[in-house]
């Protein structure tokens, strides 16, 4: 890849319209482009473009979306599971999940993740890179293309930490959003971090009514800190202030994904405390912020010890949150057949190429 050519991609309306007034071109090409790129079209397939356009184009810039490594597809509920090749041969994991409501994508934010969350398969191996805003666009447009259907919700649950990779992101985020592109709005996406702090005080003034999830998995600092190093930098009480910030200047409800992993903290004492922490931090007489758990039994990897909660306990931990006025409700797992949650896909295939 020729790193001085323009990411077509990933220019927004008026960076595609000052693209091609360098060119000397007339101005309604530059929305041509834009519009047909978001379908997944590559400039030099656009027959409303002429060829000199498209020579003089080539030389300035490149277009180029992910391609499918990998397929599984689960006989059990449909949803599919992707490995995308990237144009420098990293890969990235996304799954298409289908609801009555529509198609809901996840996608990844990064190669790996630096994080280092003790139970998460994606963070092995640590951060190769960030995605531009193209190749989180491309996963969308890639996904949709491939399964023949229209995608209206994306989860940024996958690879990475999409916060770590703020300014791509915001800039995925707005590219998503517009009215000439894909136009998928804001509440029908949600953001995963495991709590940046200053990142989510920031994406609160970014004016996007996106639905932050809150990785929190513990009630407790210590509990917290042995399974999520960001924990050390941002306290639970750091981060409980930014969601109530976050609340504040959107509006929207904030969830939080809580993986139970058995002995560790999934016990009724753990649920109770939980059940505490976030009625005395988030909520009061005059505000009663709107709250919702998803709990997460963990997904068992070979390079940790962690054990998946039982069916028992999952549901006496439900219980007790319900009824301590904290909506719960157990992710219900899709795909199990192909193993859908996000990286294990892009380990297996780095193994086979290790060998």
């Amino acid at each position: 890849m020729e790193t001085k050519k323009a990411d077509l991609l990933s220019l927004d309306l008026s960076e595609t319209e000052a693209l091609v007034a360098s060119m000397g071109e007339a101005r309604y090409r530059a929305e041509q482009l834009f519009v047909g790129m978001h379908k997944g079209v590559s400039p030099a397939e656009m027959t409303n473009l002429g060829k000199s356009f498209k020579e003089k184009l080539s030389e300035l810039a490149y277009f180029y979306i992910p391609t499918v490594e990998r397929k599984l597809v689960s006989k059990i509920d449909g949803t599919i599971k992707y490995l995308f090749l990237l144009n420098d041969g990293n890969c990235v994991e996304s799954v298409v999940m289908k609801y009555k409501h529509g198609n809901t994508i996840c996608i990844s934010s990064q190669v790996g993740c630096r994080m280092g969350c003790a139970f998460c398969a994606s963070t092995i191996g640590g951060k190769v890179r960030d995605l531009r805003p193209s190749e989180l666009l491309g996963q969308v447009i890639a996904a949709s293309l491939d399964c023949g259907e229209r995608i209206s919700n994306i989860v940024m649950m996958g690879i990475g930490e999409p916060l770590d990779n703020y300014d791509n992101v915001i800039k995925f985020l707005r590219l998503v959003g517009h009215e000439k592109g894909l136009n998928i709005g804001y509440r029908h996406i949600s953001l995963s971090t495991c709590g940046i702090v200053d990142k989510i005080k920031k994406l609160a003034d970014e004016d996007l009514a996106i639905t932050l999830s809150i990785s929190l998995h513990a009630s407790d600092d210590e509990t917290r800190s042995s399974i999520m190093p960001i924990n050390k930098k941002w306290s639970i009480d750091e981060l409980l202030d930014a969601c109530k910030y976050y609340f504040s200047k959107t509006g929207r409800r904030i969830s939080f994904e809580y993986t139970l992993i058995s002995g560790k903290n999934d016990s009724a004492e753990a649920a109770k405390r939980l059940a505490r922490l976030l009625n005395s931090r988030l909520r009061s007489r005059t505000e009663t912020m709107p709250i919702h758990v998803n709990l997460i039994p963990v997904n068992e990897v070979s390079e940790n010890d962690f054990v998946r909660s039982d069916k028992r306990s999952v549901e006496r931990f439900a219980e007790i949150l319900n009824g301590l006025g904290i909506r719960a409700t157990v992710r219900r797992r899709l795909g199990a057949d192909i193993n859908a949650s996000c990286g294990q896909l892009r380990r297996a295939r780095e193994a086979e190429n290790d060998k």
